[in-house]
């Protein structure tokens, strides 16, 4: 099982940052146009008072070596279910993968810290666990490597964002 935090600097305050994570518009730009998903939709989204919840689908571009991109399919996709608490300002997230859902594990938490008037600091925990013999520690190592660089392209494109977006 890999567990590991990335870390961002993003140039926005912590209401500006919310609503842009959860904005359509730049989460379709993000995935499918910066990160190359070949799809990627927003399923659910529904607020209240305490709580916004947000159920997406999505097929990463996948780059990924030959024994693993073989086990998981060509059209490996996941089902990423999340919470935010208000209260906190805490994501939590879980994916569910098209493929071997018994036996990979992929979830965390992401909370920003605000860093002067107008930055803020995201930190994201994530955990990722494959139990398949002989390729687990494989798929674990290619998928921190995978995600660790989304998470610093997605920083890089959320302050360019914000840049052509005041």
């Amino acid at each position: 099982m890999g567990k590991f935090t990335v870390t961002h600097e993003i140039h926005c305050n912590a209401e500006k940052f919310w609503k842009l994570f959860f904005d359509k518009d730049f989460n379709t730009a993000l995935f499918k146009n910066h990160l190359g998903f070949p799809e990627f939709n927003i399923v659910e989204q529904t607020e209240n008072d305490t709580e916004l919840v947000r159920r997406i689908s999505g097929q990463p571009k996948m780059d990924m070596p030959g024994p693993i991109a073989k086990l998981l399919g060509s059209n490996f996709g996941y089902k990423e279910d999340g919470k935010l608490d208000k209260k906190t300002s805490v994501w939590r997230w879980k994916m569910t993968p098209s493929a071997l859902a018994d036996k990979l594990r992929n979830e965390g938490m992401m909370r920003i810290e605000p860093i002067g008037d107008s930055k803020i600091r995201r930190i994201a925990e994530i955990t990722i666990e494959a139990k398949i013999f002989g390729v687990g520690g494989l798929l674990e190592s290619t998928s921190e490597k995978q995600l660790r660089d989304g998470w610093d392209r997605s920083a890089q494109f959320m302050n360019d964002w914000l840049k052509k977006h005041p």
